[in-house]
């Protein structure tokens, strides 16, 4: 494994197996914690190629703990954080009203690193109980309509290395990673990055395995659309930049949109929302991207259309969260 870190010390990409390799020697603990947080950074700096990408997610994939969920019509909504905007937790609040609408969700996530609140933030503020049991996950799914997969109940080499993500407190390969890894592997995904490049990259990736996807980059550095810019959205044989009007919405201002000061705060926007009571902007934005989500399913609908239909879904508070001490996935 020097050679690997001989090449990452000189700012050199590495091939497709050589990716695959490192992850798998961190697997093994093959590295000292300092030389993995050496070279998370190195990674960061100078950016990942694709065949590194490759390599990781492969890598990560091949050691994960395997699923057999029904996930032939499921989706998952997994943004790669980052962005830095402190929005509350958007596609978090549209997976749970995708899944109030009758679509099945299997969601991947994860704790906030380099953001306040991360999905697993905000679910386990909400009472939801994190579990890798495959039955359990699948009564969720079928009672529910969604089951959240908690990234480092599947991942070992993702809790191997949360300690040092922690310390470092920046974003690392592993943000950029994690919409990729759903252990299901969800037939249909809408997943965001926070710059052009990687959504490119996530394009290319997506593009060998599946055709019903979107990959969203808001073009003033969200990860999801936010109605705040222009949103570049690119599918398998699609890119097209989407406004508010493509919705009929109005601009947001990023103001509208934060998710507070604490763990606390977003938990309760989210419920709040969910609830029916949100604000028109937070409304707003989560029906944009549940519309997103439900065109990969009726792709012959109308953005506008499927916007509208979801604010009165919302508004009608048919996507009201309950909780429960006695499940492990509510809604």
């Amino acid at each position: 494994m020097n050679s690997i870190l001989n090449k990452l010390l000189h700012h050199e990409h590495l091939s497709f197996s050589e990716a695959r390799s490192f992850i798998y020697s961190i697997d093994v603990e093959h590295f000292a914690p300092e030389a993995i947080s050496g070279m998370l950074m190195i990674i960061q700096m100078r950016g990942a190629q694709l065949e590194e990408m490759r390599g990781f997610r492969t890598a990560l994939i091949e050691l994960s703990h395997q699923l057999e969920l029904d996930s032939e019509h499921a989706i998952d909504l997994c943004g790669t954080g980052g962005d830095g905007k402190n929005t509350f937790n958007i596609s978090t609040t549209t997976a749970f009203v995708l899944a109030a609408m009758g679509k099945k969700v299997i969601k991947h996530g994860n704790y906030g690193v380099s953001s306040l609140c991360g999905s697993s933030n905000v679910l386990e503020e909400l009472g939801i109980v994190f579990t890798a049991d495959e039955g359990e996950l699948q009564r969720q799914l079928d009672q529910h309509n969604i089951c959240f997969l908690h990234a480092p109940l599947f991942h070992p080499v993702m809790k191997k290395v949360a300690p040092i993500r922690k310390k470092l407190g920046v974003q690392t390969i592993f943000n950029n990673l994690g919409p990729l890894i759903n252990p299901a592997q969800p037939k249909f995904q809408l997943t965001g990055t926070y710059s052009l490049e990687l959504a490119r990259m996530y394009q290319h990736i997506l593009r060998s395995e599946r055709t019903n996807y979107r990959v969203v980059y808001g073009m003033d550095g969200f990860d999801e659309v936010s109605l705040t810019d222009e949103t570049r959205v690119l599918g398998a044989q699609t890119d097209t930049v989407l406004t508010a009007n493509n919705f009929g919405a109005s601009t947001l201002d990023l103001s509208s949109i934060k998710g507070g000061n604490s763990i606390q705060e977003a938990a309760n926007i989210m419920h709040t929302i969910l609830d029916g009571r949100g604000t028109p902007a937070q409304t707003s934005v989560v029906a944009a991207n549940t519309a997103v989500a439900l065109q990969l399913y009726h792709p012959t609908a109308s953005l506008d259309e499927l916007y509208a239909e979801v604010i009165h879904f919302i508004q009608s508070g048919n996507a009201q969260f309950t909780s429960s001490p006695s499940t492990s996935m509510y809604l």
